[in-house]
């Protein structure tokens, strides 16, 4: 038996990609990849599946609505906004409120400056403010403007012994509205919040102060110990809470223009802003619960700042007359 012999065939013959038995398997050798118009033969496409092309679009991704965007509701909020002539892009009420004494000449004058007025079910309402307690009525705002730093200090050095508020990464808004609401009724004269990992000045936040913040200024810094030097520099003294604080709150003698530095709801204040503040001071507690709520914190702390200005303030009208 003579054996014939084996016809090699090179890689540029045309009959390339003839399938083989190996084991008793069907294998496709070498298949050869057309690139006439980006397409594949049949024996490409039996052993892998072409890949899908990618699909450009030819407008651009619809962008996130931006934090201009944003909604208050809720009649003491949005009242406080017409009152101060806030930019409002678009007003959603009932009917029965747009004609209330309180805000009829108000949402007139609203939309004589461009805000677009909608009269609404209650229903609509709920949708818009997602099922919130809008109380009849809601209002699309611009952005808050926050103050800058040193127009800050400019403004509360205008009155005698100022107070600021410095919350040290507040991330709930929650937290942040109730604090603003309690600063500015107690008689503080504005905040500082730091740009990042904290919470800026959204819907909530404005929900929460319930109107407060038409009359409270807000600075919005990046470096919060920068800020802190800023204002000790401006003459102000800086007090931080601290739950492990050598001074307690109540031993302490305010006096002069003060920094009230508050610390975040987990972490409290960080070790940073520490080293910043001037004297560190703690609220003494007696049950078992080891902390207290950032606004509730700040809050009576502010009401020691000023319960001892009060004492030292004399009230003519409270003196007794001589008979």
């Amino acid at each position: 038996m003579t054996n014939k012999p084996r016809k090699i065939k090179t890689t540029g013959e045309a009959n390339r990609g003839q399938p083989i038995k190996i084991k008793g398997k069907r294998v496709i050798s070498n298949p050869i990849r057309s690139h006439r118009n980006g397409e594949s033969n049949s024996s490409s496409s039996s052993s892998r599946p072409p890949s899908p092309r990618r699909k450009f679009s030819d407008s651009a991704p619809t962008p996130k609505p931006p934090e201009d965007s944003d909604i208050i509701y809720g009649r003491h909020p949005v009242l406080s906004a017409l009152e101060n002539q806030r930019d409002l892009n678009r007003i959603w009420v009932v009917p029965r409120l747009r004609y209330d004494p309180r805000f009829h000449n108000l949402i007139l004058q609203a939309k004589e400056n461009g805000a677009v007025v909608d009269e609404v079910e209650p229903k609509r309402l709920d949708q818009i403010t997602d099922q919130a307690n809008h109380q009849g009525i809601a209002a699309q705002i611009s952005p808050y403007s926050y103050i800058e730093l040193h127009e800050l200090i400019a403004q509360a050095k205008s009155v005698t012994d100022p107070v600021i508020v410095v919350a040290d990464s507040i991330t709930d808004p929650h937290n942040l509205g109730a604090i603003i609401r309690t600063a500015e009724a107690i008689g503080a004269q504005g905040l500082v919040i730091p740009q990042r990992r904290a919470s800026g000045i959204t819907s909530t936040v404005v929900k929460v102060a319930a109107g407060a913040l038409e009359n409270f200024p807000v600075a919005r810094v990046v470096n919060l110990s920068r800020a802190l030097e800023d204002l000790k520099e401006a003459g102000f003294w800086i007090y931080g809470t601290a739950a492990g604080g050598s001074e307690p709150l109540h031993t302490v003698s305010f006096r002069g223009p003060i920094v009230l530095v508050i610390g975040s709801e987990g972490e409290g204040l960080s070790m940073l802003t520490q080293r910043s503040c001037d004297v560190l001071v703690s609220i003494p507690l007696m049950g078992k619960t080891p902390s207290l709520n950032a606004s509730v914190a700040a809050g009576m702390a502010l009401y020691e700042i000023f319960r001892q200005r009060s004492l030292n303030t004399l009230y003519l009208d409270k003196l007794q007359k001589p008979l």
